[in-house]
């Protein structure tokens, strides 16, 4: 490998699969709607472009989030936003839990993003980027509030992936 070229960007492994569950259930949404109308022959333009609009509805609220991560940032991209913070000059740091748990990430430079920890949990390199970053802004002191929301969460992490590895060779 050159080391004049950064290494590439890290994204979530499992987003794709969830994009076409994603575009599975708009369809059959979609599909299914209008077989219902076209049966009871009320299909009509109007209502077609309604379903049309409503799978298109759908298909946005079950699209996931794509998180990506580098050396030194975050993004998350969503079907209507792009929110990137700088790891690496990172702020605050608050987790909040219930029915849907995320992370909420501020750095310096007033840039801010939510994320759900379960991402973190899935990507060990997408972690290890984040964990990174977290550590430069502890050596820089911008991190003022947050550090023990991110050490627990790393245990968490930690724990997870140990669990799987002994599950995996049979030691469990």
């Amino acid at each position: 490998m050159d080391r004049s070229t950064p290494p590439s960007p890290v994204g979530d492994r499992h987003w794709r699969g969830s994009a076409r569950l994603a575009t599975g259930c708009a369809l059959a949404f979609g599909t299914m709607t209008t077989l219902v109308d076209w049966d009871a022959r009320t299909l009509t333009p109007a209502r077609a472009l309604l379903r049309l609009a409503l799978s298109a509805a759908v298909f946005a609220v079950l699209l996931p989030p794509s998180v990506t991560a580098g050396r030194g940032w975050l993004t998350v991209r969503g079907p209507l936003h792009r929110r990137i913070v700088h790891t690496d000059a990172l702020v605050c740091v608050r987790q909040y839990d219930g029915a849907s748990s995320h992370l909420v990430l501020q750095d310096a430079h007033g840039h801010f993003l939510e994320l759900d920890p379960r991402v973190l949990a899935a990507n060990p390199l997408l972690w290890h980027e984040l964990d990174t970053g977290v550590r430069r802004s502890l050596e820089h002191g911008t991190l003022r509030q947050g550090a023990d929301v991110l050490g627990r969460l790393g245990h968490t992490i930690d724990d997870e992936t140990a669990e799987a590895v002994l599950k995996a060779s049979g030691l469990s």
